[in-house]
């Protein structure tokens, strides 16, 4: 999946990572497959619970030293979860993520949105309206933050056959013919062919977003959907 490839990326780039997640056994084999507690550590959080947020930027900064990037990564279904998870936990990750990058200037916060922020029929009501509020958050907050050197950007990929999206399938469903399936669609809805998006796809593009190549973006929401955004207005799904 996407966040423990945006994981793997960023440590195969030397950077020193905090994963913070509610899968404790799944985000500590992660770090110990990167090599143990000196540049990898989990934390557990719930980011729709503001102190466990508050905690978990500093528990970062007391394991580490300093906080320079700050990837929103969290994904649910369900309409009250979905808005928690995609908006509040966004929220409260930028919040205490600017608290402590406002003094130490040139830093970058970058959150997970998705082609449902810029067309129609991509996702449900819920999941397509907490993207639509996470662009927006994205950019206003982007815009209070550039003063002090903070850039603050998003990344909206298109479909990738994640654990989390094949879990929405009944579990008769999750076959070898569904991922076939699944593929098919997306690449008939892309208008770059010949290239299959990958969660490695997406983790380059959050990394180049945090990286110096980028020291001038601010307020962008990044496509990596093989042109599908700007070929369809709507999926259609609505006839």
């Amino acid at each position: 999946n996407w966040r423990e490839g945006i994981v793997r990326v960023f440590h195969t780039h030397g950077a020193k990572v905090c994963i913070a997640d509610l899968q404790d056994t799944r985000g500590q084999d992660v770090c110990e497959s990167l090599g143990g507690d000196r540049n990898a550590c989990y934390f557990h959080c719930d980011v729709t619970v503001e102190d466990e947020v508050r905690s978990a930027i500093d528990f970062t900064v007391n394991k580490f030293g300093t906080l320079d990037i700050m990837v929103n990564n969290a994904g649910l279904s369900d309409f009250e979860k979905v808005f928690n998870v995609n908006v509040k936990g966004t929220f409260l990750g930028m919040k205490h993520a600017a608290r402590v990058m406002i003094p130490l200037n040139k830093r970058s916060i970058i959150s997970l949105c998705s082609v449902s922020s810029t067309i129609l029929g991509a996702g449900p009501h819920a999941y397509t309206g907490s993207k639509h509020a996470v662009l927006g958050l994205t950019r206003n907050v982007a815009a209070e933050l550039g003063k002090y050197g903070i850039r603050v950007n998003c990344v909206s990929p298109y479909a990738v056959p994640t654990g989390l999206a094949l879990a929405r399938l009944p579990e008769e469903e999750r076959t070898e013919d569904a991922m076939a399936g699944f593929r098919a669609f997306v690449g008939g809805n892309a208008n770059l062919q010949g290239v299959e998006l990958t969660a490695d796809d997406v983790a380059n593009v959050v990394l180049f977003l945090a990286s110096d190549e980028s020291r001038d973006i601010s307020g962008a929401n990044l496509m990596v959907d093989g042109g599908c955004t700007i070929a369809n207005h709507s999926l259609r799904v609505f006839r």
